[in-house]
């Protein structure tokens, strides 16, 4: 059985080894380009209090001072039918993004599981709850501002959502939520909360979506979602018109999508065979016309563990984060500028 999975590993991955990265130590390069751009994993980042793990890491997001903000269900996984009760314990963390060290913590007794969390440009903090079904907004420092949806109620309407992953908001304050697990469509509301227009629905064709998994913008408002299970990225204008589409065809579920400030996107792909066999995570960097530039992974750091990566954020200096909830850790890449 490990060699029928091995050779099924191979026939998949092999003819995509042009893109591949290949693992050198720590530093991650793309051997397809000339100039041979690197990343390396930050060792010994975050620095975390002795005797302090984190639990599985859901999302990461940056502030405007670029520290880092994660959300994890500390001490919690994922389960179905979900718990009843919240976890007492906070599930926002807040990290230096230099020394990883714990700036702020908070979140406690308000989820029962944390998915998605997005900064906005006013510091803001958004969070999504796929067991509460509901969408939450808070200040930097944790004072609930907004809530949208109805409390263990699922729904297909203007008030209710089914499973929501993720937010984005839009220069004008005007946000996106991808809903998600269940309803597999995008909602619009406006700055206040008030409901706008969706679009979606199962399916494969363009405009429709397999578990909208991850939600982002660029500076002119197109949105691009993760659409994991049809393992492609799709692009559609502020009205929700379809643009373009990129097919992941090197992996098996493409999880989420983060856009830096030169609207380059990264992506990040998990590769599982017959749905059993993890084999990693792949980092891919597009330029804004989703021409692929980078792709690095797909084996960890220590050369043991396997990451499987559930979220990723850029900062302004072009660092990257990723969330685990396989490996239950945040971990921070940064160029090499070695060429």
């Amino acid at each position: 059985m490990t060699e029928i999975k091995t050779n099924l590993y191979l026939i998949i991955f092999l003819p995509f080894c042009f893109i591949q990265c290949s693992y050198h130590g720590n530093a991650y390069k793309d051997n397809s380009n000339t100039a041979l751009t690197k990343y390396e994993l930050v060792q010994d980042w975050p620095r975390l209090p002795k005797g302090f793990n984190l639990s599985d890491v859901t999302a990461v997001g940056i502030d405007r001072d670029q520290n880092i903000f994660l959300f994890q269900r500390t001490g919690r996984h994922w389960t179905q039918p979900f718990p009843d009760t919240t976890i007492s314990s906070n599930t926002i963390f807040l990290l230096d993004n230099v020394t990883g060290k714990i700036l702020n913590s908070w979140g406690a007794n308000l989820f029962i599981m944390p998915h998605g969390l997005t900064v906005d440009n006013e510091n803001n903090v958004w969070v999504t709850d796929v067991a509460l079904q509901q969408i939450f907004k808070f200040s930097h420092d944790g004072k609930l501002l907004m809530n949208l949806g109805v409390a263990k109620i699922s729904g297909n309407d203007s008030m209710h959502f089914n499973l929501p992953t993720d937010v984005a908001i839009a220069t004008d304050g005007s946000f996106y939520v991808s809903d998600g697990y269940g309803n597999s469509r995008v909602v619009k509301f406006s700055k206040e909360g008030k409901y706008l227009f969706d679009w979606g629905k199962k399916g494969d064709k363009a405009g429709e979506f397999n578990t909208p998994h991850g939600i982002d913008l660029d500076s002119k408002d197109n949105v691009y979602v993760a659409d994991r299970e049809n393992n492609r990225i799709q692009k559609f204008n502020s009205k929700g018109q379809f643009l373009k589409e990129w097919k992941n065809n090197t992996a098996t579920q493409l999880y989420s999508l983060s856009i830096d400030k030169k609207n380059d996107l990264f992506a990040i792909d998990n590769l599982t065979i017959n749905d059993t066999l993890i084999k990693g995570a792949d980092i891919i960097h597009f330029d804004s016309r989703l021409n692929i530039l980078i792709r690095f992974g797909r084996s960890d750091s220590d050369g043991v563990s396997v990451p499987r990566y559930h979220d990723i954020d850029i900062d302004n200096n072009g660092n990257i984060y990723v969330a685990e909830t396989l490996g239950r850790r945040i971990r921070k890449f940064r160029k090499n500028s070695t060429k």
